[in-house]
């Protein structure tokens, strides 16, 4: 969300209108860029909360203090803050996934020693569990969103302020086909993804109480409809329905320098392009428009897969990374992935992530459904073999084979631990009176 699209009165100042072609042109060209798979990112995004009582709220201006001493850490990574005050650190791309590895871990830990100092730290949940949603950034792009998303319900405020993730970052793949070519990883992605929601679900929680999803996160995602955050259908050219889409998605707000932006009600960017009102729509506008699409896999130059919640543990952002990248970056795991959630697709129903009956499994149900369960079993055994061939340390092999065994084996994911963890400390659950 905290896209590195700047919000200065400059980018809306008049340049060149664009037509349908021209868009549609540029889509193509700048969302799906090809060649050897090489490049490696990952975005971690955190909660940040008081080190000795996590569920008390941290104070705007404590966490306006907390960004301002992180300004003065040297760090490789970019740190952004999301608009609940979240805190992101986003890798420079990587040409290997032990030194994406190394730069984030060293960041983090630069991070974390910054935040101990003011009695804060992270924590990895998908999704809040304890406090509702509350704004803490104050600008015109979180300003248009908000009144844009308010439209749909709720969903959007939750998005915005209470949900975190790791999103990794892969190349489109070779234009040839095959196991590496973009075409099969555009697809595998979608198919994919729905394994890596649900066996990476930790989001059973909101308010304190359990929500009837293993994945909240993706749930309020889903929420907040197809047109913002839905992907493209699957069936064609990943370019030519990307463009389509990036074409008849609502345009988000049309920015100008003084007062608050527009933020029209269900125009879509072919709309602005045809009717040019309330102005012309230029290349600027279109690289805006874009990255206020919220797919659950999204082009942009390389791959962005959006579906992981946050994890726990101070590593345990490493797991989804490492096994994402193998079942991607190696031609034997990638094969076997592909193979594996193929017949997964037909539950899909032929509609696009993460409006589908698959996807809603996943972020409900998460490892409990038997069909998810036993692809997830497949998936991660193959990346386990794969990871030494990318050049994994043991450390990272020994992590994943770790999760495969406490949670992927057994059908669990994360949230069964918080869902447990709320049983074991409820009073109803020591048969006390709550009121009490």
């Amino acid at each position: 969300m905290s896209d590195s699209a700047t919000d200065c009165g400059e980018c809306t100042e008049p340049r060149t209108a664009l037509s349908e072609a021209e868009v549609e042109a540029l889509v193509r060209g700048i969302c799906f860029k090809t060649g050897p798979p090489r490049g490696i990112g990952v975005e971690v995004e955190w909660l940040v909360h008081e080190l000795r009582r996590p569920q008390l709220p941290v104070t705007p201006e404590r966490l306006d203090a907390a960004y301002a001493a992180l300004r003065t850490v040297p760090l490789r990574s970019a740190l952004t803050t999301e608009p609940g005050g979240q805190l992101e650190l986003s890798s420079p791309p990587a040409t290997s996934l032990m030194e994406c590895i190394g730069t984030v871990s060293a960041d983090l830990d630069a991070v974390r020693t910054a935040l101990a100092r003011l009695g804060l730290g992270l924590v990895g949940i998908g999704h809040d569990p304890w406090h509702p949603p509350r704004r803490f950034l104050r600008q015109p792009r979180y300003d248009a969103m908000e009144v844009a998303l308010d439209r749909a319900g709720p969903a959007g405020r939750r998005m915005m302020c209470t949900s975190a993730s790791v999103q990794v970052c892969l190349d489109a793949g070779y234009e040839e086909p095959g196991p590496l070519g973009h075409g099969r990883r555009w697809w595998l992605a979608h198919q994919l993804g729905a394994v890596l929601l649900a066996a990476f679900a930790n989001s059973p929680l909101a308010c304190g109480r359990p929500t009837g999803w293993r994945s909240t996160r993706q749930q309020t995602w889903m929420e907040i409809g197809a047109g913002r955050a839905g992907g493209p259908a699957l069936n064609g050219d990943p370019r030519a329905a990307w463009a389509r889409h990036v074409m008849d998605a609502p345009v988000m707000c049309v920015r100008r320098e003084g007062g608050p932006w527009d933020v029209p009600d269900g125009l879509t960017f072919r709309e602005w392009v045809r009717s040019k009102a309330p102005r012309a729509p230029t290349r600027e506008d279109l690289d805006y428009h874009i990255t206020t699409l919220f797919p659950p896999v999204r082009p942009r130059g390389f791959l962005e897969l959006r579906m992981i919640d946050a994890q726990p543990g101070d590593d345990g952002w490493i797991v989804p990374l490492a096994v994402t990248t193998a079942l991607f970056e190696d031609p034997e795991a990638a094969e076997t992935a592909y193979r594996l959630v193929k017949p997964l697709a037909e539950r899909s129903t032929g509609r696009p992530a993460p409006h589908n009956p698959l996807w809603t499994a996943a972020a409900r149900d998460g490892l409990a459904d038997p069909e998810l369960h036993e692809t997830a079993v497949g998936c991660f055994t193959a990346a386990l073999e794969a990871l030494p061939r990318t050049g994994a340390t043991e450390q990272v092999t020994d992590a994943v084979a770790a999760y495969l065994e406490r949670y992927v084996r057994r059908g669990r994911t994360p949230a069964d631990d918080l869902l447990d963890r709320l049983r074991e400390t409820s009073p109803r659950a020591h048969g006390k009176d709550p009121s009490s």
